[in-house]
């Protein structure tokens, strides 16, 4: 069954072509046509290489129209700041006996925040948060007094992006059943914070291609001059 709505939705986008923003996402939604609500994603190739540390390309972008997805988020924090965090709505608080469940593997999040102070306690768990891409920094503004506004962000549509070793940066930005504006909304805002990342040492051309596909149907290349407005 699967093979077949693969088939017939393949058989709706033509290989070579690049549509416009609102026929791409009109084709994606058309497309998206599991027994769930599938996830919007976006993939930027970009002309650059990870490998070197001044072309890295990572950030965070608050999408106007939310994810669609709930986030449960962990905050390190003591005191009146984990009363703050828990209070705008983090599903876990803690400081040391976090951490010691964090270390041991027991990770029911998908952000991590942290309290300035708590950084010497959440270091220590580097080589556990880091790979899986929960580690807080300060640049994406996971490390922050400000906890409340923190989770908030998150909470109501905050998304990270980080280039991967092929150069690509790839996110969720909907569902399929947001309204078709929605979802042009929501790209228009992540594709202007990848741009707003650009490296200065990057030469040529930056975005090279942007595909949007739903989690069961195949992508649809997007026309990159409308998209982009001359980058």
């Amino acid at each position: 069954m699967a093979g077949k709505r693969l088939k017939a939705a393949q058989a709706t986008i033509k290989p070579e072509a690049s549509y416009s923003l609102d026929e791409a996402v009109k084709l994606v939604r058309a497309n998206a046509k599991a027994k769930f609500d599938e996830t919007v994603e976006i993939a930027m190739n970009l002309g650059i290489d990870p490998r070197h540390a001044d072309q890295m390309v990572r950030g965070t972008v608050q999408l106007p129209k939310g994810t669609g997805k709930t986030m449960r988020v962990a905050v390190f924090a003591r005191g009146a700041k984990a009363e703050e965090a828990a209070a705008a709505g983090a599903d876990i608080v803690g400081a040391e006996d976090l951490a010691e469940k964090v270390g041991k593997g027991e990770i029911d999040f998908d952000r991590c925040i942290a309290t300035p102070d708590m950084m010497g306690v959440v270091g220590r768990l580097g080589k556990v948060l880091g790979p899986r891409g929960l580690m807080p920094n300060p640049k994406l503004g996971t490390v922050s007094a400000d906890v409340a506004q923190a989770v908030r962000s998150v909470k109501s549509g905050q998304v990270e992006f980080r280039a991967e070793k092929a150069g690509i940066v790839h996110a969720g930005i909907g569902k399929a059943s947001f309204p078709e504006d929605a979802l042009v909304e929501n790209v228009k805002a992540f594709v202007g914070a990848v741009v707003r990342a650009k490296p200065t040492g990057v030469k040529g051309a930056f975005v090279r291609k942007v595909t949007l596909a739903s989690t069961m149907a195949p992508g649809v290349k997007l026309e990159l001059g409308s998209l982009l407005g001359g980058e």
